[in-house]
């Protein structure tokens, strides 16, 4: 099967991620066109990675080599194929490969299946027992399949992730056994290639060598790296219709297009870099548009420049770059937070990403509430409505569907307004509907419990987010029962009994594709 577009179809997540994804149907048991067993080499995108990039073996963009069974072949063949392509096609000897299985909870039980076909090919020392955060994978999103998963190693590096999906797990965390079994192979394509190439790391394989080659010699290694990477992923996420901006998958694309403005100081040629990368990857991807990417570069080349220098004079100014001067710089200049701390050096220190998005949270919880006060008339910002906010926002999702996301919100002591992503206007029935949910789940009167997580386990449990990038390490997470979980600052009532009625005042447009709703509670 052909790869699929980095803008997923699923709205839940920002990119796509992993090969399974365009196949997340046939996972759940509707009938394949293309049979029960497909393969693919699909193009990806982690943000996770960005912060990691410039070391041997971590990006941006990658593609991912996959095959995926839908109630076919199972965890024994899985895995006597894998050490079949490591020894036989890789020609790796056994004694550098090793795996890890998932060692059991409360919910999933040890994988003793995987564990035993292991055992057939590798001494037991080379097979270890893993936790849920390694050896659990998915779902993608709020819900969906996922299941038992094995990592594959050699030489201490991972290469491949074995996923069998036996599992749909709710927006609530609990599982419910899937009617077909599945599974779900990943090799990171990159890495593979390095193994087969016999190289010390991915910058070494014909993927990217070419382009080291034409950077400048005397670039250290670690911005060549990091240049090699962001082009490729400019390339792609251009390619495929993401444009910059300040928010989601166009806000990481101007954190690439602007790290590499940043790098022509040092004498990058981006325009060089682009061509060749379109011209190595045309005849596999077809979609590659030359002039997008030099369009969409210098724009951004010229919105950022005129911002550059000054920034860099302020930069230069400050003894010690903490969080709260890098924002500064970041919000006067537009310096995104890698620009700072690479230009800043031994002055940054002591800057991390983590204190870096905190700084950022607070600024946008400020600016929140200052606007709250400005168009509430000097009132109160009220925990009643905000709650309303969590309530209206999932019963949209429930009446209009998953696509619909939060795009904007703005709440005073008197009135809440919502604007979500949906392309009509909502129908009288429509908006009676979500009011009737609304008011049903306050009769409820049900428990908003709080509870403070890492925000990698609020995404896996099924919380919704909105600013992605831009949260801390550490996240608080509001639940509604079973039926609303979101990230969220707060405050927020107790029980939902306590907010009276609820009643939409207003439905309207507020933008291409977006709708605003106003509501009171009475």
């Amino acid at each position: 099967m052909p790869s699929s577009s980095l803008l997923p179809a699923d709205p839940s997540v920002l990119f796509t991620t992993a090969g399974m994804q365009q196949f997340k149907p046939y996972f759940l048991g509707e009938k394949s066109p293309y049979g029960n067993r497909v393969a693919s080499c699909q193009k990806c995108f982690r943000t996770s990675d960005i912060e990691a990039v410039g070391d041997t073996n971590h990006l941006t963009f990658l593609e991912m080599l996959g095959h995926f069974s839908f109630g076919d072949y199972f965890k024994k063949e899985t895995i006597e194929w894998t050490f079949e392509f490591l020894t036989k096609v890789l020609e790796i000897s056994t004694d550098r490969i090793a795996a890890t299985v998932f060692k059991g909870d409360d919910k999933v039980p040890f994988d003793k299946e995987s564990y035993e076909a292991w055992l057939k090919f590798l001494p037991e020392e080379q097979i270890k027992k893993g936790s849920r955060e390694d050896n659990v994978w998915g779902p993608v999103g709020e819900e969906g399949p996922c299941g038992a998963a094995n990592e594959v190693y050699i030489d201490e590096l991972e290469v491949a992730t074995l996923v069998f999906m036996e599992y749909f797990c709710v927006k609530d965390g609990s599982l419910t056994f899937l009617l077909h079994k599945g599974v779900d192979v990943g090799w990171g394509f990159e890495r593979a290639a390095m193994i087969a190439q016999d190289k010390k790391n991915i910058f070494e394989t014909d993927l990217f060598e070419p382009l080291m080659a034409i950077l400048p010699a005397d670039l250290p290694e670690r911005k060549k790296r990091i240049t090699a990477d962001h082009a490729r992923g400019i390339v792609f996420l251009v390619s495929d219709g993401v444009r910059p901006s300040n928010k989601e998958a166009g806000y990481i694309l101007r954190r690439l297009l602007r790290r590499l403005i940043v790098l022509m100081k040092d004498g990058v040629d981006p325009q060089k870099i682009f061509n060749l990368i379109i011209e190595k990857y045309k005849d596999s991807y077809d979609n590659l548009d030359k002039d997008a990417v030099k369009v969409v570069f210098g724009e951004e080349y010229k919105k950022f420049n005129k911002a550059l220098s000054r920034g860099f004079e302020e930069l230069k100014k400050i003894k010690e770059i903490n969080a709260k001067n890098a924002f500064k710089l970041y919000e006067s200049f537009g310096l995104p937070y890698e620009v700072i701390k690479e230009i800043g050096g031994s002055k940054a220190t002591v800057l991390t990403q983590e204190d870096f998005n905190k700084e950022l949270l607070l600024h946008q919880e400020v600016s929140r509430a200052g606007a709250q006060k400005k168009f509430g008339g000097g009132g109160e910002f009220s925990p009643k409505l905000h709650t309303a906010t969590h309530l209206l926002h999932a019963a949209l999702r429930e009446i209009l569907g998953g696509r619909v996301k939060q795009m904007g919100s703005d709440i005073t002591s008197q009135r809440l307004r919502f604007d979500f992503s949906h392309p009509q206007k909502m129908s009288q029935g429509e908006l009676q509907k979500v009011e009737e949910m609304v008011n049903e789940k306050i009769k409820d009167d049900l428990e908003v419990k709080i509870e403070e997580v890492s925000y990698g386990e609020a995404i896996k449990s099924g919380a919704l987010a909105f600013f992605r990038e831009k949260y801390p390490e550490r996240v608080t997470v509001y639940s509604i029962d079973s039926f609303s979980k979101e990230i969220c600052a707060g405050p927020h009532v107790r029980r939902t009994g306590e907010l009276g009625r609820f009643k939409i005042i207003k439905e309207e447009s507020s933008g291409a594709g977006v709708r605003r709703l106003r509501a009171i509670l009475e």
